[in-house]
């Protein structure tokens, strides 16, 4: 897919078509020192771009051995039409693709290369491999890892901007009328960075707590894609994948991040994957 791409999904249960949000040195690892919050180049709500595409980046992961992760949405490096939604079909870059991580990209622009990595592990890919034939798994494990290259591991921190957390990964989903927050990065905003950080309400969870539909003070857009969502209290709950155009105009489709990570855990071959808590606490209220 090219920057700015669609996806446009057909969900399961409602009828509401939605859209992908695809526009198109210190070592920092588990036992380590992350770069300060104020300096770090790469951390949640980069741009990362991949084969063209700019997407967002939801949360920072290591493993046993101390590798560090950014996570981002599995589409985002897909190679479908914007009819092809089904992770479990759709094929997608192969594993060692490079990623880089920028800032300041725009419509005109792709940014400022800040660093670094590698395609290590895709939900899509890697339902594909195991034939998985769940459908709500097919539709909405949207999660992708991309593994930090060594000489850009000191400029990472896993704190979400503005927001700060997560403090731990939700394993309870979202109650409907239950507060999340975002940070997205679009490139489609033209650096105004006021627009990124995110506040609303979750719909609830459906699917069996694969995903849930929530509303944000302004929608995710395209570029946005990928991006991490924290609950009430700061817990890591999920990942932006769509938006929706009707009937929920304006409405985004966030898969549950657990749901996500465990399957990633079992399949992935990356032993000891966890989530990583920000360095700064989170600043929103319950």
């Amino acid at each position: 897919m090219r920057t700015h791409d669609f996806r446009i999904v057909a969900p399961l249960v409602a009828l509401v078509a939605s859209i992908a949000l695809l526009a198109t040195s210190p070592t920092a690892h588990a036992g380590g020192r992350w770069a300060p919050v104020a300096s770090a180049a790469i951390h949640p709500g980069t741009m990362m771009y991949t084969g063209g595409a700019q997407c967002t980046a939801n949360f920072v992961y290591t493993d046993a051995a101390g590798r560090v992760y950014v996570g981002y949405a599995a589409h985002c490096a897909g190679t479908g039409t914007a009819t092809d939604t089904n992770g479990c079909h759709t094929p997608s870059l192969p594993l060692g693709t490079r990623v880089r991580f920028a800032r300041g990209g725009t419509e005109v622009s792709t940014g400022t290369t800040v660093g670094h990595g590698r395609l290590v592990y895709s939900s899509w890919r890697t339902m594909r491999r195991l034939h998985v034939r769940s459908a709500a798994a097919c539709a909405y494990n949207d999660l992708a890892l991309v593994r930090v290259d060594r000489a850009d591991v000191g400029k990472v921190n896993p704190s979400v901007p503005h927001w700060g957390g997560p403090v731990a990964l939700s394993r309870t989903g979202t109650a409907a009328g239950s507060r999340v927050y975002t940070f997205g990065n679009s490139s489609l905003r033209a650096g105004v960075s006021t627009l990124s950080p995110k506040t609303g309400v979750s719909l609830g969870d459906t699917d069996g707590g694969w995903t849930r539909t929530v509303y944000t003070a302004t929608p995710g857009i395209p570029g946005d894609s990928g991006s991490g969502f924290l609950d009430a209290h700061g817990r890591a709950v999920g990942v932006l994948s769509t938006i929706a155009f009707a009937p929920l105009a304006g409405a985004n489709g966030v898969g549950d991040l657990a749901h996500e990570l465990l399957f990633a855990q079992r399949h992935s071959g990356i032993a000891g994957l966890r989530l990583v808590p920000g360095t700064k606490g989170f600043t929103g209220v319950p």
